[in-house]
């Protein structure tokens, strides 16, 4: 049985069970009556200047027909113009995982009148964060007023004949007065399927329970509002939420049992899988030499794996178009090397199988993906451990590799799959082992700039900036599906991000895209106007060129949430500049150096031959930092964001110049 890596990271993960099919019950939901005391209010004093508050929030999903389906409601009261934002409404869903149909809205204005909407659900991609994008249906709501209220509610269909998990995440940017959800599970016997819940967050004095009639049911009031901040863990681990859990098995209440009965159950499916012997002999003898060093046959066979078409990383098809294209996915992994093409997960088994038949000691591994939740084996919750990687005993030390994550370099692993605990497998049950956390260094942004300075005090000249290790593979996977112009735009417009003032940036090569085995290098034309500021007869020269990343990071007194980097990195600027004519250095600051141990902090200005040399380095070796550390981290970006600020001082050779 093949099991299938998704494409992208989910809200929902599939539980590939095929349900049978029964009647869907009609949607629950519908507005409710006007309420006076509701357009009276003001303000909410749980909530102080809130711009919005939501009233009343509901969930009524059911699981027990043929498609899954949710019914979503939220009533939302404006206190501020600030608030009138909330009329722009976005419910994001993943393309071709379930659909939003049969949406309802209106607006009730402060006097008791009704607006009712009558336009039209257009589809939005959504790019959230680093890597993440998404789908979203958009509207507006008519004529939303300061002391108005806006409602709507819509169903999430989706995808037929599967169960999903459900998740119920109750916080929202909003505080909400009451709640209220609701689960019919799936309680066929074709397969008969357990369920359970977990929750994070919720009061000791709300629980969900099931009544009489199996419904799942949650009431609750005041949910805070969730506060955003930058590198913070991710968002659905630190809501309030209920996670639910389906399994076609009855469930353990023993952790250790659990994982050892899940153990079997991955190792005799990999087994299946990838126990072609003889093909794989075959095939390894077509990559490696037998004089090769087992580094080189493993470099050869990640280099050869990485080649095959992995159908995980392409544009997703509709329906029709996979029918046309008419492809099975791959039995074992003879078939994958027979067809040269698979999804993520079997080209990392098909490694697997190689790496065996060239004699190296190696074992398939499933671990978390940290994007999105962190894992917990107490949980029991196999569905979070959704990707597949290989470990290698190499010069005696355990080495993770995952060529099926596209564009990972070799002897790394996506960033999102360092740093966790996963479940190395063996027919015994198999046995807990931490993967590998990068150094900084692996993971950097090089920028090399030769620039000259203009008599106006301009900047302009050549800009080199080189991507290494995770910072390579995050850009090449995110720009995968896109063209030469959209490629082009995005690294241009980081550029543009990293200087704290405006400028003309053009790439000038073109980069590669698809070697995962080479950095990324992007190499532009570069003029930063007026970064040289006069002062009398003499100018002024920052020295933090590409400091714009760190100067406002950290910088508010109080923070909420634990510090969280998807992984340590570098940040290592050279810059050469060349004076105009007439002009010397008159006096270079100091050299800083802030060594904090997990952040090491260098930035130098040298006289070469009459040119200013500018230095500087920024390493951050650390993953997750908890909120009680907020205020050391704090002052060291304060102290970077100081020594970013200071100025190489220029002046008039004695031979006389100008500004």
């Amino acid at each position: 049985m093949s099991i299938f890596r998704f494409s992208h990271s989910r809200f929902l993960q599939v539980v590939a069970m095929i349900v049978a099919a029964a009647a869907s019950s009609a949607a629950s939901i519908g507005f409710q009556p006007v309420s006076q005391d509701e357009l009276k209010m003001t303000s909410e004093p749980k909530a102080p200047g809130a711009p919005a508050i939501i009233l009343f929030r509901e969930v009524d999903r059911d699981d027990r027909g043929q498609t899954a389906h949710e019914d979503v409601y939220f009533r939302i009261k404006i206190f501020t113009e600030e608030g009138r934002k909330y009329a722009d409404v976005e419910i994001p869903f993943w393309q071709g995982e379930h659909s939003i149909i049969s949406i309802h809205a209106r607006t009730i204005r402060p006097d008791g009148s009704i607006a009712e909407f009558s336009g039209k659900a257009f589809n939005k991609e959504i790019v959230k964060a680093r890597g993440v994008k998404y789908m979203a249906k958009t509207f507006t709501l008519p004529d939303v007023q300061v002391g108005g209220i806006l409602e709507y509610y819509y169903t999430v269909d989706l995808a037929e004949h599967y169960v999903f998990d459900s998740h119920w995440i109750l916080s929202h940017e909003l505080y909400i007065k009451n709640a209220k959800f609701s689960l019919k599970p799936y309680d066929g016997d074709n397969p008969p399927m357990s369920l359970r819940w977990t929750w994070n967050g919720l009061p000791e004095s709300d629980k969900p329970a099931r009544g009489p009639d199996r419904v799942i049911r949650l009431e609750v009031s005041d949910i805070p509002a969730f506060q955003t901040e930058d590198y913070m863990p991710p968002e659905n681990e630190l809501k309030w939420r209920v996670d639910f859990i389906y399994s076609p098995d009855p469930f353990e209440t023993d952790p250790d049992k659990y994982w050892i009965k899940i153990g079997k159950k991955r190792n005799d499916q990999l087994e299946s899988f990838v126990g072609k012997k003889k093909a794989m002999e075959q095939a390894v003898a077509e990559i490696v030499s037998p004089s090769d060093s087992p580094e080189q046959k493993l470099r050869k066979i990640y280099a050869r794996v990485q080649q095959i078409r992995n159908t995980s990383y392409e544009q997703e098809k509709s329906a029709q178009e996979q029918k046309r294209a008419n492809e099975k996915a791959p039995d074992n992994v003879e078939d994958v090397w027979k067809k040269q093409y698979g999804s993520g997960v079997d080209l990392t088994w098909l490694f697997l199988a190689l790496a065996r038949a060239a004699g190296l000691e190696a074992s398939g591994m499933w671990v978390p993906d940290r994007q999105n939740y962190f894992f917990s084996r107490q949980t029991m919750d196999s569905q979070r451990l959704d990707a597949n990687v290989v470990v290698v005993k190499l010069n005696g030390k355990d080495v993770f590799f995952d060529p099926g994550a596209a564009f990972t370099p070799f002897g790394m692993l996506p960033w999102s799959e360092t740093g966790v605990s996963g479940l190395k497998l063996d027919k015994q049950g198999g046995t807990w082992l931490g993967t590998s956390l990068p150094e900084s260094a692996e993971s950097s942004i090089q920028r090399k700039a030769d620039l000259r300075i203009s008599d106006t005090g301009d900047l302009e000249g050549k800009l080199t900036v080189t991507f290494t290790g995770l910072e390579a593979s995050t850009r090449r996977v995110e720009q995968r599906l896109t063209d030469d112009a959209e490629r082009k735009k995005a690294l241009e417009d980081e550029v543009k991000a990293s200087i704290p003032a405006g400028c003309e940036v053009e790439l000038s090569n073109t980069p590669d895209w698809k070697n995962s085995a080479s950095p990324l290098v992007a190499e532009y034309t570069l003029k930063v106007p007026g970064w040289i500021a006069g002062a009398g007869r003499r100018a002024l020269l920052p020295m933090g060129l590409f400091s714009a990343p760190e100067k406002h990071l950290f910088d508010h007194g109080e923070r909420v949430h634990p510090i969280y980097f998807a992984f340590p990195f570098q940040r290592a600027d050279d810059i050469s500049l060349e004076l105009p004519l007439g002009w010397q250095i008159s006096t270079l600051p100091p050299p800083q150096k802030l060594d904090a141990k997990a952040l090491v902090y260098t930035i130098e200005a040298k006289n070469n031959n009459g040119a200013v040399h500018l230095t500087r380095v920024l390493d951050v070796d650390l993953m997750f930092l908890p909120v009680e550390n907020y205020a050391n981290l704090r002052k060291i970006f304060q102290i970077v964001r100081a020594d970013d600020e200071q100025q190489v001082v220029l002046a008039p050779n004695a031979a006389g110049g100008s500004n």
